[in-house]
């Protein structure tokens, strides 16, 4: 199953809708509406793959439209590569968090943009009226705007745009399937990645950062913090029951969903919290800059019905091999046996 990965889970949207927000029901409706392009996008994807292959020098440049409030992406360009800041701030946040993401690629990953040959960034902003989400489509990024109480604007979150964005580089390495741990390592990979971005830009390592999601999104009505936390999983909000360890894995089995999309929906954005607890532990043990190599050099080796088992495997490989290149600390592989054996996660 392929869909529309969004920040804000179609979960947490609903019980906002069921305490009255209209705008938290419509933004559920609109998110609908683009599924079906999702999954023709990932239908696609082996023939965008291949068309560029020979592209790996290109450099990656950024173009943020406006939407203006439609439903229509790239419906306005607001802001080009090279150009001065706009009178938009969400046009400028955007195009300032891609620079910092491309670069962070780049400099740390040594990956060239989204898809490793330098794929052009196109941010949508002010996408609908008083959207609530933010997304990667497939090909480009959407924000909404937030209904102003909920949440605000979703450009501004850096670990937003990194999240979504590593999206992208899921499907363009291991293809993770949005259901069950599958979909569950493709969410907590965004905010893996999202949250070492962050620290990245604002100058925090492991031990001085809030490992908050989402934290400069939510507005004066969200009733908790951020939407998650990766160092205290299950503590960010009112409606944050994501689990640290294996021993809650939650299938939704207890809960009664409408439709299965909605039950893998939760499943995804609640378990990550058993990956996304590991990245933290590892994190505290070697860096979080180190810990994101290790997590991104394992990706392309999962494939798209990977579990959380093996993404253990193919983390604890790649710590063996980095090690022995002298590109990763003595200890990695311990810290790396013992993160994930804290979450429940041991070799079989």
């Amino acid at each position: 199953m392929r869909k529309v990965e969004s920040i804000v889970p179609e979960y947490l949207l609903e019980k906002f809708a069921e305490k009255g927000s209209e705008k938290a029901q419509k933004s559920l409706e609109h998110t609908k509406k683009i599924h079906e392009k999702r999954k023709n996008l990932i239908k696609n994807q082996e023939i965008m793959d291949s068309s560029l292959e020979n592209n790996k020098e290109h450099k990656a440049t950024i173009h943020v439209y406006d939407c203006q409030h439609t439903e229509q992406p790239q419906h306005k360009l607001v802001r080009d590569e090279g150009d001065s800041p706009t009178d938009d701030e969400d046009a400028n946040q955007a195009y300032d968090a891609g620079k910092v993401i491309l670069e962070y690629y780049k400099k740390v990953l040594h990956r060239n943009s989204i898809d490793n040959h330098g794929l052009d960034l196109i941010f949508n902003v002010h996408y609908s009226n008083h959207f609530m989400n933010a997304f990667w489509d497939g090909e480009q990024m959407i924000f909404g705007d937030g209904d102003g109480e909920i949440f605000i604007d979703f450009t501004g979150g850096i670990d937003v745009i990194a999240h979504e964005m590593s999206h992208g580089v899921t499907q363009y390495t291991s293809k993770l399937e949005y259901h069950d741990q599958p979909g569950a390592l493709n969410e907590s990979f965004s905010d893996c990645i999202g949250s070492a971005i962050k620290q990245y830009h604002l100058g925090q390592n492991a031990q001085n950062a809030d490992w908050l999601i989402g934290d400069k999104i939510i507005g004066p009505k969200f009733p908790g913090k951020a939407l998650r936390s990766m160092k205290e999983p299950g503590t960010a909000n009112e409606h944050d029951s994501q689990p640290n360890h294996m021993d809650k894995y939650d299938d939704g089995s207890n809960l009664n969903f409408e439709t299965e999309e909605k039950r893998q929906s939760y499943i995804v954005h609640t378990n990550s919290g058993i990956p996304n607890k590991a990245f933290y532990l590892v994190s505290m043990g070697i860096g979080t800059d180190n810990a994101a190599i290790l997590w991104y050099n394992a990706w392309p080796h999962l494939h798209p019905n990977s579990g959380f088992h093996d993404a253990f495997e193919e983390i604890l490989k790649a710590a063996k091999a980095l090690i022995n290149e002298g590109k990763m600390p003595q200890n990695t592989d311990q810290v790396v046996n013992k993160a994930f054996s804290d979450v429940g996660i041991v070799k079989s």
